[in-house]
């Protein structure tokens, strides 16, 4: 099997892919540097412990065959790991439901494992409207159109995919203004289900003295949405 860093895995989890009784297992490395993202070591490589190999993983869900129903794959950013469509097949030769977070900068990549069938779910993050897209997401300027392109191409691979699809956002109060929220919603129009998330600083971020907004300004730029995505609704809050 190619190379799958797995440097996180969760054996049982009722959170990570709804509706499924699940395992999540999560992958190190990212092309994004998100200051506010909550698995900080995932995404530079600098934590500490262990890898799990893959074939733990395997033997795990195979002894739990019939209890657990699915596995979610995160991160990190799975489809940066050569080998995530090897395993993925094993894990799918098991019978299991899989679901896959992503960012939605690798379109071709996920494609191919919808077309391949060995995904079921997509959780693709939204970082932000698209004036702000690549600064929200630790990206230089000069990134920004290349990213759009694929960010866009991703949300159309799913759009068109027939899998259970969701977007999400979380919310920072440095990076997501109220005009950013309105932006972000006229561009992303869409029947999916979408979740605005708030902010949590988990001690593992890659930037300090983020904020988070409160519960009342969530349900208020939750609420501005429902024109523009009328599934939107609050996760976390």
């Amino acid at each position: 099997m190619d190379t799958f860093r797995i440097k996180g895995f969760q054996s049982l989890t009722l959170l990570d892919y709804p509706g499924q009784l699940a395992a999540t297992v999560f992958t190190e490395g990212c092309n994004f540097r998100c200051p506010f993202c909550h698995n900080a070591s995932l995404v530079t490589g600098d934590g500490f412990g262990a890898y799990y190999e893959p074939e733990q993983v395997l033997a795990h869900l195979k002894k739990r065959e019939g209890k657990l129903t699915g596995l979610c794959v995160s991160g990190g950013e799975p489809l940066l790991q050569p080998g995530l469509q090897a395993f993925l097949s094993q894990v799918k030769a098991l019978g299991y439901l899989v679901k896959l977070d992503t960012n939605g900068s690798f379109p071709d990549g996920l494609e191919l494992l919808l077309r391949k069938g060995l995904v079921d779910s997509v959780a693709m993050d939204v970082k932000n409207a698209p004036s702000r897209y690549a600064e929200t997401a630790g990206l230089p300027p000069e990134a920004e159109e290349d990213i759009l392109r694929r960010v866009t191409a991703s949300i159309r691979v799913l759009r068109d995919s027939g899998a259970d699809v969701e977007f999400r956002t979380t919310l920072v109060r440095e990076f997501h203004r109220p005009e950013d929220i309105l932006a972000l919603s006229r561009w992303l129009t869409g029947s999916e289900p979408y979740f605005l998330q708030t902010f949590v600083d988990s001690g593992d971020v890659i930037a300090e003295g983020l904020t988070a907004y409160s519960a009342e300004e969530m349900e208020k730029f939750c609420r501005s949405m429902l024109p523009f995505l009328p599934k939107a609704a609050l996760r976390g809050v």
